[in-house]
């Protein structure tokens, strides 16, 4: 399938998640099978600003491609100029964040505060795609809250508007991340336009996202939390959805080979002191359902320094 003039080859993206989906997680998922990555939403406000943080989270490496870099805020003038600026790292494409329902972000009128005025929100599309020469793409929920469920609207909205795909998370913004997922909205959104739709939202299996794939009819599946602690979920789905093939459970040594793959290029990209810092969560998130992962987690949070990990890891794998 192509966005815009951006060919996927593949059935996967990665969900642009706040404080995960940074470049050493999104390139682990990439050679890990992912499609399409998005990356952790940035502030166009700031990096207008000058925001040293703000440009960090807008990198892009080739391992990444194709990649979207992800904008949130609430002025058209703003968003569109954070657009061009952000043309100097070269991504493939450039999302906008109608989702986040974080109450730092909502709150100020961005992500999934736009669900609540339409009308801005396709002035903002309009703008951003109108200052780059690159596909524009959206990211919503269902709505707001149950009583103001208006994704088909909205992804009129953004169609009309120039956006090259809708990215549609089957909650409202009241409904955070729990109960279910409602794949029913994101169907009801692809028979709406003819842009590409990526459905998102409790794809947690290769059976998963093949039911999501036959239930709504959707482009793409978007793959969030369940990718935490395995990236190789983007390759059992890919294989999955071409072959019928149920790839095996990777094996304990296997499982510490990535996480230390992972781990060691975020030092490399962060440095050992903040990479380490950071490793803690990913750590834990490896370690889930293996024996006595409770205690393995506990010991992934006093993580210090890589060898710490490496000796960890090797305890784990019996070594």
């Amino acid at each position: 399938m192509y966005i815009g003039t951006v060919e996927i080859k593949g059935h996967t993206a990665l969900a642009p998640m706040a404080g995960v989906a940074d470049t050493a997680f999104r390139t682990i998922c990439k050679a890990h099978g992912a499609a399409y990555v998005v990356g952790e939403m940035a502030s166009a406000k700031g990096f207008v600003m000058q925001a040293t943080k703000t440009a960090e989270l807008l990198s892009v490496t080739t391992a990444e491609r194709p990649m979207a870099i992800q904008l949130f805020g609430n002025d058209p003038e703003i968003m569109a100029e954070a657009a061009q600026k952000a043309l100097a790292f070269s991504p493939d494409i450039i999302d906008i964040n109608m989702g986040c329902p974080a109450p730092k972000v909502a709150g100020n009128g961005g992500g999934s505060a736009l669900l609540k005025y339409p009308a801005l929100a396709g002035r903002i599309i309009d703008s951003v795609v109108h200052a780059v020469p690159l596909p524009v793409t959206v990211k919503i929920r269902k709505g707001w809250d149950a009583a103001h469920v208006n994704a088909v609207e909205m992804a009129h909205i953004a169609e009309e508007s120039g956006a090259a795909a809708i990215t549609v998370h089957g909650r409202t913004r009241a409904q955070q991340y729990a109960p279910s997922a409602d794949w029913d909205i994101i169907a009801a959104v692809k028979a709406a336009v003819r842009i590409p739709v990526i459905g998102n939202g409790d794809v947690d299996s290769p059976q998963a996202a093949a039911r999501m794939l036959t239930q709504t009819g959707c482009d793409l599946v978007m793959i969030g939390r369940a990718a935490l602690g395995q990236p190789w979920l983007f390759e059992h789905v890919e294989t999955y959805l071409r072959s019928g093939e149920l790839l095996p459970e990777p094996d304990v040594a296997r499982r510490m080979t990535v996480l230390l793959d992972h781990v060691r290029l975020l030092c490399a990209l962060k440095g050992e002191r903040i990479g380490m810092r950071e490793a803690r969560k990913h750590a834990a998130w490896y370690m889930k359902g293996l024996h006595g992962a409770s205690s393995l987690r506990g010991e992934a949070g006093k993580l210090v320094v890589f060898s710490d990990l490496e000796q960890l890891a090797a305890r784990v794998m019996g070594l």
